[in-house]
């Protein structure tokens, strides 16, 4: 059996399995989420949450697993089911220290594999358009362009995790990069998890809105004072 399928074959069991994953997770937790506007059902919603242990903590990771490492689910769902089970501040610590691990270790064996290790999981086409980009080869750079990579929402973060060991970037500065400039995009979510828990969705949504808000006046501030125009400059690169 070839390489590229016996890969194919991996990514295919991997999607079952966070399949099946996600189906116990909603199985588990759904016959207390449906009263999550009544105080009961909050209180029950928390006790499932206490009693999945340690055992949740590890499903909610290999589903960041999946989400980071395969791009088998949005990252947002995971991050707001995160703050729906553990609040903002606990849920926002979990998702970005696992962020931490697995990007870091996305990074490192890049550096140790090569173009061939990224290949194996990401579009060759979208990896060389990036890799062969003069914006992305400049060292000077690079550092702010994934800076606002990872800042702004909805941008392919997880993509960036493989390119990045390609470009001219050091590890530590990756490191911090990719795991704190997502912060405004994982609080928003796990925010917006927690007040899904207590049954405000209003809330949740201006939580989204405000998020997005501050991200866009962050983006055109840089902007304003960047007179190369580096930003729209990534956006046209990576589409």
């Amino acid at each position: 059996m070839k390489r590229k399928e016996r890969l194919k074959i991996f990514k295919i069991i991997i999607a079952i399995l966070v399949i099946l994953l996600i189906v116990g997770i909603i199985a588990y937790l759904f016959p207390v989420m449906r009263n999550l506007s009544t105080p009961e059902g909050q209180a029950d919603f928390k006790a499932k949450v206490e009693e999945s242990g340690i055992i949740g903590l590890l499903m909610l990771f290999g589903l960041q697993v999946a989400q980071i490492f395969l791009f088998i689910v949005p990252g947002e769902p995971i991050e707001i089911l995160a703050g729906m089970c553990y609040g903002w501040f606990w849920g926002t610590i979990f998702i970005l220290i696992s962020a931490f691990i697995i990007s870091t270790s996305i990074f490192l064996l890049v550096r140790k594999f090569g173009r061939k290790f990224v290949y194996d999981f990401c579009d060759r086409k979208k990896v060389k358009k990036i890799e062969n980009s003069k914006l992305f080869k400049d060292p000077k750079k690079i550092e702010i362009i994934l800076f606002i990579l990872y800042l702004i929402p909805g941008t392919p973060k997880d993509l960036f995790a493989y390119v990045s060991g390609l470009l001219p970037i050091k590890t530590l500065p990756f490191v911090l990069i990719s795991t704190f400039a997502r912060f405004p995009s994982v609080i928003s979510s796990t925010l917006a998890g927690e007040n899904l828990a207590i049954g405000d969705l209003k809330m949740s949504i201006i939580i989204y809105l405000a998020v997005i808000l501050i991200v866009g006046v962050i983006i055109y501030i840089i902007n304003k004072f960047d007179k190369d125009k580096t930003t729209d400059k990534i956006l046209k690169t990576i589409k």
